[in-house]
């Protein structure tokens, strides 16, 4: 598989949080392969005897995802995978289907024609692979300099490979969590961290970094093929004239560069404006690296979807989808 998130451990991940099944739907002929892979949820408004089910990505990114097939052939397999994918929802009563489309691997355009999409934000990372040296040609003037106080000052880094256990990083990270007043869905609980272990421990790298003896920043990150994917973070405040939250990335940086990978992702702000905060504090470690990421949508059952949105009441959000499941 071309990246984490389209593996089967990582969607099970996500199964009690968002509380769905991690299922896959394979499409295959002469063309080529049809990967996809989501959670089937329960829809909470009744209407009927019946059980119906909407499709969302497990946190992060994913959709379908073509494997194999020529640029010319893309179209059409796109195509015959909708009809096949169409007669799975019919038969298992799937009414509509939320897509996180990878922004890496571009796979919203080989679907616009079967989801409805839309740009969302953009993301950005550290370009590994197009720099000698990607802290020099990627990180902004301001944050070298912050780095290499940090380092003057006595501050250093380590990197983890397959952790054993998170015990230190749940205790910063939740001292972060609580002092930035996060919302809940933040809250990551101890069972999200044992899973993250057990499921996927082989690809979780912890970044630290240490003050005179103290842990004082941990992030926890994910890798997979060529791909570096920042995850979680913490750091403590009284800390913060080190500068941790920079030297988590520069760790990331400077051991990425050395073992092979080509980019690490950061992901993007919480809002779709340009300005956000969050955006602008990792375009610091990407200055030349940006990605479009698009989110799609379709309704695979058109009366039974009204029919919910209806019993929900949800006429007063119309921009919300699905939208028997918008807030109240």
């Amino acid at each position: 598989m071309q990246d984490l998130y389209f593996e089967p451990n990582y969607g099970k991940l996500y199964e009690a949080i968002e509380s769905g099944v991690c299922e896959e739907f394979q499409f295959e002929n002469e063309s080529g392969k049809v990967h996809h892979l989501f959670l089937k949820r329960r829809i909470p408004v009744s209407i009927s005897e019946v059980q119906y089910y909407d499709l969302a990505t497990p946190y992060g990114y994913g959709g379908p995802l073509i494997i194999g097939a020529s640029e010319k052939d893309k179209a059409k397999l796109a195509e015959q995978f909708e009809a096949a994918f169409r007669k799975y929802c019919v038969q298992n009563n799937v009414v509509s289907e939320f897509i996180r489309f990878h922004p890496l691997l571009l796979n919203a355009q080989d679907f616009r024609r079967t989801y409805e999409i839309q740009h969302r934000r953009c993301t950005t990372g550290t370009n590994l692979a197009d720099y000698d040296d990607p802290v020099q040609s990627e990180f902004s003037k301001s944050t070298r300099r912050n780095i290499r106080n940090a380092l003057k000052a006595g501050a250093a880094f380590d990197v983890t490979v397959n952790p054993k256990e998170l015990k230190n990083f749940k205790e910063i990270y939740y001292a972060t969590m609580k002092r930035n007043n996060a919302d809940a869905i933040y809250y990551f609980s101890d069972q999200y961290f044992s899973d993250c272990l057990r499921l996927l421990g082989e690809h979780i790298i912890l970044t630290e970094v240490n003050f005179g003896g103290k842990t004082i920043g941990m992030g926890l990150s994910f890798v997979y093929g060529q791909y570096i994917h920042t995850h979680l973070s913490g750091t403590l405040e009284e800390y913060h004239h080190l500068y941790p939250a920079y030297l988590l990335q520069y760790a990331l940086a400077v051991w990425g560069k050395e073992n092979g990978y080509h980019l690490i992702h950061d992901g993007g702000g919480r809002t779709s404006d340009p300005n956000d905060k969050l955006l602008l504090f990792k375009k610091q470690f990407g200055k030349n690296t940006e990605f479009d990421y698009f989110v799609g949508h379709k309704v695979w059952n058109e009366e039974i979807y009204q029919r919910l949105a209806e019993a929900a009441e949800a006429q007063e959000a119309p921009d919300f989808f699905p939208a028997y499941r918008a807030p109240t």
